[in-house]
């Protein structure tokens, strides 16, 4: 039996192909109990992301066809049409690509935390579908374990590496507690929603979301516990931010310098920190000139994001050293599971062996035989039994010239020479 990992990702594979092969929340765990039932599977786990999907598998004889033909089954595509763009990881490959994919270290942004939930969600539902053995277990727990070090050793995942994550981060250097805070977003595409998400986890207070759509703005607020204004009325609402963000595809500014000093004044020149991520700029340049305004813009945060991105990757070169010493452990702990069943196994059958001949001399003694002949035939009967096997093994390992067979038996039973 061997664990493989067989997948795609971003790197192998264009998004037409991932989207095909993907496997929504709703169908994963059909999915991997019907895996799990193909014939040679006896352990499956399926990860699927918008930028990778992986199987886990305990198969026979390592048989990857099989696993293939089920993909193309499963997802009813052609397997000549996926099969150039998978890869397959056995053994050792198989450890430290598991170990590398849930510390991020194989993600589009290196070192990104989601993964290493979206691979608890894998193994949560594959345990719950009943298609996880010893194997596969041990494995996603050492895995777990091991992205937990890369994470507490390292630095990976504490640089910012997206502009709304980078303001937010920027605005918890300026205000000590952001629940104390009121933010104003304005917009309501992908990059606000990422922000307003961000500060939403980071317990902001009070979150408003302006947009000119106001419709777009009453749904993007409701995700958040916030509420929602018109761009029109931004106005009356400026001097109750602590925070602004800005995203929009305007052309001409948003707020202007006569708008934000005036709202500075009303909060009696308590700071407004203003980050600006649109092209072309929605807050204008003479802002940033004003007291007790912080503003940045979209290429102050992408120096930020370039220097993380550089800390990041420092720190992946830590993580692949501690990938390499959690490699090695499992290893060990799985060649030492090994050799205990074996010797458990080889204890139990000289224990039944044992028990059969005293039960032999036990009769014989209430037979009437002396003590000392009882002795005798169950010393004899013991050292028989227990040598005819190994001697019957290594006069076969003669017969076929299996002399690496001969050596390991005279270094186990400590033969001199």
């Amino acid at each position: 039996m061997t664990l493989i990992a067989l997948g795609i990702n971003y790197t192998t594979a264009p998004v037409s192909i991932r989207e095909r092969l993907a496997f929504p929340t709703e169908i994963l765990t059909d999915a991997v109990k019907n895996l799990w039932r193909q014939q040679h599977i006896s352990e499956a786990a399926i990860l699927s992301t918008c930028n990778r999907t992986e199987i886990y598998c305990h198969v026979q004889n390592s048989d990857i066809e099989t696993v293939i033909d089920w993909l193309g089954s499963h997802r009813q595509l052609k397997n000549a049409d996926f099969k150039p763009y998978l890869y397959a990881h056995t053994d050792n490959a198989l450890i430290r690509h598991m170990f590398r994919v849930a510390s991020g270290l194989e993600s589009m942004v290196l070192g990104e935390p989601q993964i290493l939930g979206q691979m608890k969600t894998a193994y949560q539902t594959a345990q719950q579908a009943g298609t996880l053995g010893k194997d596969l277990n041990q494995l996603f727990q050492h895995t777990f374990s091991t992205a937990k070090k890369v994470r507490t050793d390292t630095a990976i995942g504490s640089s910012s590496v997206s502009v709304a994550f980078a303001a937010v981060q920027l605005s918890k250097q300026i205000f000590d507690k952001l629940s104390e805070q009121t933010a104003i977003l304005i917009g309501a595409g992908e990059t606000i929603e990422l922000t307003a998400r961000h500060l939403y986890q980071n317990g902001i207070r009070r979150i408003i979301i302006a947009n000119r759509t106001y419709d777009n703005a009453h749904m993007l607020a409701q995700q958040f516990d916030g509420y929602a204004i018109a761009l029109s009325e931004l106005p009356l609402h400026i001097a109750e931010a602590d925070i602004i963000v800005s995203s929009t595809a305007s052309q001409l500014p948003i707020l202007g310098k006569g708008l934000v000093e005036s709202a500075i004044k009303k909060r009696k020149h308590k700071p407004i920190f203003m980050v600006d991520l649109a092209v072309p700029r929605d807050i204008e340049p003479e802002v940033a000139k004003l007291n007790d305004v912080y503003l940045y813009t979209v290429d102050d945060l992408q120096n930020i994001i370039t220097e993380n991105i550089n800390s990041r990757k420092q720190a992946a070169e830590q993580a692949e050293e501690i990938i390499e010493t959690h490699v090695e452990h499992f290893l060990t702990e799985m060649k030492a599971q090994s050799v205990q069943s074996t010797i458990i196994e080889y204890r139990q059958q000289a224990e039944a062996i044992q028990q059969t001949a005293l039960n032999k001399a036990l009769t014989a003694l209430n037979k009437g035989k002396t003590a000392e002949e009882v002795m005798q035939q169950l010393a004899h009967t013991l050292t028989n039994k227990l040598l005819h096997t190994p001697c019957s093994q290594l006069r076969k390992a003669s017969e076929n010239e299996r002399y690496e067979l001969i050596a390991a038996a005279r270094e186990i039973f400590q033969l001199h020479d």
